[in-house]
């Protein structure tokens, strides 16, 4: 393998046409091989990247690479197979223009048109904001179009000033949603050609196919033989020359052509070298169904698949399929092909595949993808999902997924795709032991539970619990319209039956609203004597096909209904079957404009899809099945008829200010810690965060001064005690309430000095707070999801009742209004225990200034606001704890491969 000299941190991307480079910092050993790329330009090239063809200023350009110890410059080169072939840098211009980069871009001939300037300006953006540029500025001549139109089509605001044959772009580096949209859409453009060759190969090669029967290798060359592969299937043997009647070679250089797709099925310490024999040769994609590699052989396997360009699946999976006509690709070891139809599928786990391809094939459901994702070294759930995005046929997504690389940008995609065909998943990782080992309410309130269900929830896919509920919801997804309310009309012909799909449906957070008196009256022209007409609609068991299927319809039409159960049980008294009843829910002249599920309770499956005239009607065996399955579908519509959101504008923030407390305290505190009441008052001022007046106390007469000072109108104030490391200041007995004149606030000043010595470094004084609802509010970053932002039910119980709702951050209009009505303590807000409503607008406005404050700064390990105040007339944080880490901002949008 080559070695590729680095000299700044290493990340692989994806141009346009799906080829995998290189992307890092340039440094002082890469002077000669930025001259080599200005050497290899042509002429012309070079004049319209110099404004002249003087060869002298390349090699100016080249030494300024080589020899730079300026902080304000910055360079990023893209290489590709150990060679530069792009650079873009700019320079920090004077203080007369203080914020402004000069910014210049080149890209070696042979890579024009490929997205490698585009690439490296997304990442010279990236770094720019980091470094607090706020604009760039770039030459270049009138003639030159090509480059004109890479700062065009970047997505940033681009103003032109012309002079002469010159044009200077000003390109303002704002984070904009239209940029982030213009980075994901070329993103998904390389992504989709990356894994052309893996879904869509032409040709084969399995690497380990072994005659011995029970081999993997075997196994997966003998699904690929059977499933009708439309390609060239070959095989590496090096004992063979025919394994299953595929031709055999005895090693990858021996073949007579280079493979699209390579499924490696060897031992794990022969993995790394097959992988990088095959790169070598010129694959373009792996899979790697072995197991068992070690944490050398990872890195191996890793390192050639990036260094080749090859997109991995694997290793330690199931295999892939497509089902796609022009493939028909079974590159699995599972005991039966895939039935082609139009659900993709990605799981980590080969048992689950297994499982929901057995469950799809049951419901009749076939797929058009299948992806056994593995230990997930490269391809994600994150590729699968923009693939299906765009591939013409699948309508449902299926996930399984028990890591996520990159949260954020998986929330971002799942958010676009799922508008376009519903994403369910099963919310795998529920059961860690414990929580987060953290000291403050914030961190201990977040859960691994409550982050994921955080990402599923905004970036509106349906979670389940378990693989049948996966499965049952896919049913009612697959066959029946949404419904557009959760307002269901439970219809029967057993009474008891009708209660226990009431109960299911009440339980699941659906509604059985009761009838109209026009609509009972309908009902009841049509239902036989005896049936009463309420919610649930009980048609008794003397019902006949016909009269049942006329009841459904007209529930189906009618502007109060959302959706139809309709459980049934066998009955000797009807004159109709049991067969015929159900057919009442199959047979209809048109497809009904209401979702329609049965709960036929002496069924065997769990689940089935009844054929209809129309299309298909679910069955269920129970009726909690039904209901949980018709409550993930009212979600789903909920989720769809919301506008996307925004994430609102804010006033008085000071980022500057903010960044300069942080860099303060990491600069005296190199591991981190918790901020003095000083600091935190502070750095909660720099968003904007209401806080109770205060002040600082280090002495008796200190208090006493700024109690005399703060006492409010009764004359009240608090005395809490502060030293360094200090957090459950309830649980340390380091807070006295209700103090009245001098004497009582000198003796709690005391109390704290006779206990808390030598640890004490002072006391916050404040006035008492007047009655109000407590809350808390607060924030944690979250080392894979990044900031998530807490609110609930505060004040010293917050722990134990643990009334807390999660959204991750950055918080959009509608998340915040989500995040403060999920708590059960809601109803308290709005003036429901005989109260007037607090002032829910200053309690939005502090969550989202709470989550600006997290994306600002990395550095912010995590933020408690406990409790909050919150009043008709003041919402306000009487107590606030903030804790630092050292590290680094991370772009969590910016293109590269896991």
């Amino acid at each position: 393998m080559t070695t590729v000299p680095a000299s700044g941190d290493r990340m692989h991307a994806l141009l346009t046409d799906g080829t995998t480079v290189c992307v890092r910092a340039a440094g002082s050993d890469d002077h000669d091989a930025v001259l080599r790329l200005y050497s290899d330009m042509s002429d012309e090239n070079l004049r319209l990247r110099f404004f002249s063809v003087s060869r002298r200023s390349a090699e100016q350009a080249a030494a300024r690479v080589g020899n730079s110890t300026d902080a304000g410059y910055r360079a990023f080169v893209a290489e590709y197979d150990g060679q530069v072939i792009g650079i873009a840098e700019y320079q920090v211009e004077g203080e007369e223009r203080a914020g402004s980069a000069d910014m210049a871009l080149a890209v070696g001939d042979a890579w024009h048109h490929r997205g490698v300037g585009t690439l490296l300006l997304e990442h010279l953006v990236s770094a720019a904001r980091a470094q607090g540029v706020t604009s760039f500025s770039a030459d270049a001549l009138a003639e030159n179009r090509e480059m004109l139109k890479v700062f065009t089509d970047l997505g940033l605001r681009t103003v032109r000033q012309f002079s002469g044959p010159e044009i200077r772009c000003l390109i303002p580096l704002a984070d904009t949603e239209h940029y982030r949209v213009r980075v994901e859409g070329r993103g998904q453009t390389a992504d989709v050609a990356s894994l052309t060759p893996l879904l869509r190969p032409k040709s084969v090669v399995v690497v380990g196919a072994g005659r011995k029967p029970g081999s993997v290798g075997r196994a997966v060359l003998h699904n690929l033989s059977t499933g009708g592969f439309t390609g060239r299937l070959l095989a590496v043997n090096p004992t063979a020359s025919v394994v299953l009647g595929v031709h055999a070679y005895p090693s990858v250089g021996a073949l007579p052509l280079v493979p699209d797709l390579a499924v490696i099925a060897v031992p794990a310490p022969d993995v790394p070298a097959a992988a990088e024999e095959c790169g070598k040769f010129g694959v373009r994609a792996l899979l790697v169904v072995s197991a068992g590699l070690d944490a050398d052989q990872a890195e191996a396997l890793l390192a050639a698949g990036r260094h080749h360009g090859m997109r991995l699946v694997g290793p330690n999976c199931l295999g892939l399929a497509s089902t796609e006509e022009t493939v028909r690709l079974d590159a699995t070891f599972a005991a039966t092909h895939p039935q082609p139809g139009t659900a993709g599928v990605a799981v980590q786990s080969g048992g689950v595949g297994i499982a929901l391809l057995s469950g799809l094939e049951r419901l009749g459901i076939g797929v058009s993808d299948f992806v056994s994702l593995g230990d997930k070294y490269d391809v994600s759930g994150n590729d699968l999902l923009q693939w299906w995005e765009s591939d013409g046929r699948t309508d449902l997504a299926l996930l399984h997924l028990e890591s996520f690389g990159n949260p954020r940008a998986f929330s971002r995609t799942a958010r676009r795709v799922t508008r376009r065909l519903p994403i369910l998943t099963v919310d795998a990782g529920r059961t860690e032991a414990g929580r987060r080992a953290a000291a403050s309410h914030t961190a201990g309130a977040a859960t691994t539970t409550m982050t994921r269900r955080a990402l599923f929830t905004q970036a509106g896919i349906t979670a389940t619990r378990t693989v049948p509920e996966l499965l049952e919801t896919a049913a009612l997804l697959h066959s029946q319209p949404l419904p557009t309310g959760s307002r269901v009309v439970v219809v029967t012909n057993a009474g008891g039956a009708g209660v226990l799909a009431a109960d299911a449906c009440a339980e699941a957070g659906l509604s059985l609203p009761p009838l109209s008196p026009a609509l009972i009256d309908d009902l009841l022209g049509i239902l036989p004597r005896g049936a009463t007409a309420g919610n649930p609609v009980d048609a008794g068991a003397a019902v006949t096909e016909e009269q049942l299927r006329s009841c459904v319809d007209r529930l189906a039409d009618h502007d109060g209904v959302d959706a139809v159960l309709v459980a049934l049980v066998p009955t000797a008294v009807a004159t109709a079957t049991g067969d015929d009843l159900v057919r009442s829910l199959t047979h209809a002249p048109d497809r009904r404009s209401r979702t329609v599920a049965a709960v036929l309770l002496d069924q065997e499956t769990t689940v089935r899809l009844l054929p209809s005239d129309t299309g298909h009607v679910p069955a269920y065996a129970d009726p909690q099945a039904a209901a949980r399955a018709l409550a993930h579908a009212a979600e789903r519509a909920r989720w769809l008829a919301r506008p996307p959101g925004t994430v609102p504008a804010l006033d008085g923030i000071d980022t500057q200010r903010a960044h300069q407390v942080v860099a303060a305290f990491l600069a005296d505190n190199p591991d981190g810690g918790w901020l003095d009441p000083r600091a935190c008052a502070e750095l909660l001022g720099c968003y904007g965060i209401p806080q109770s007046p205060w002040a600082w106390a280090e002495s008796e007469d200190e208090a006493v001064l700024a109690a005399d000072r703060l006492k409010g109108p009764d004359g009240l104030v608090v005395l809490k005690a502060h030293w360094p490391g200090l957090v459950h200041k309830t649980v340390q007995h380091a807070v006295h309430l209700d103090l009245r004149g001098d004497a009582q606030v000198r003796a709690a000043y005391q109390d704290f000095h006779v206990r808390f010595s030598p640890m004490l470094a002072g006391a916050v004084v404040q006035p008492l707070a007047p009655r109000g609802i407590e809350l808390f509010a607060g924030v944690v970053q979250d080392e894979v999801f990044g900031p998530l932002v807490l609110f609930g039910l505060g004040g010293t119980a917050t722990d134990v009742l643990d009334d807390h709702a999660a959204r991750l951050a950055p918080l959009t209009d509608l998340d915040v209004h989500d995040l403060v009505t999920a708590p059960r303590c809601a109803p308290l807000l709005f003036g429901r225990d005989g109260t007037g409503p607090v002032d829910l607008e200053k309690v939005e406005q502090l969550l989202l200034r709470l989550s600006r404050m997290a994306g600002d700064l990395p550095q912010l390990a995590e933020a408690d606001l406990n409790p909050v105040l919150a009043r008709p007339d003041l919402v306000t944080a009487l107590d606030a704890r903030i804790r630092l880490l050292p590290r680094r901002a991370h772009d969590p949008y910016l293109r590269r491969l896991r």
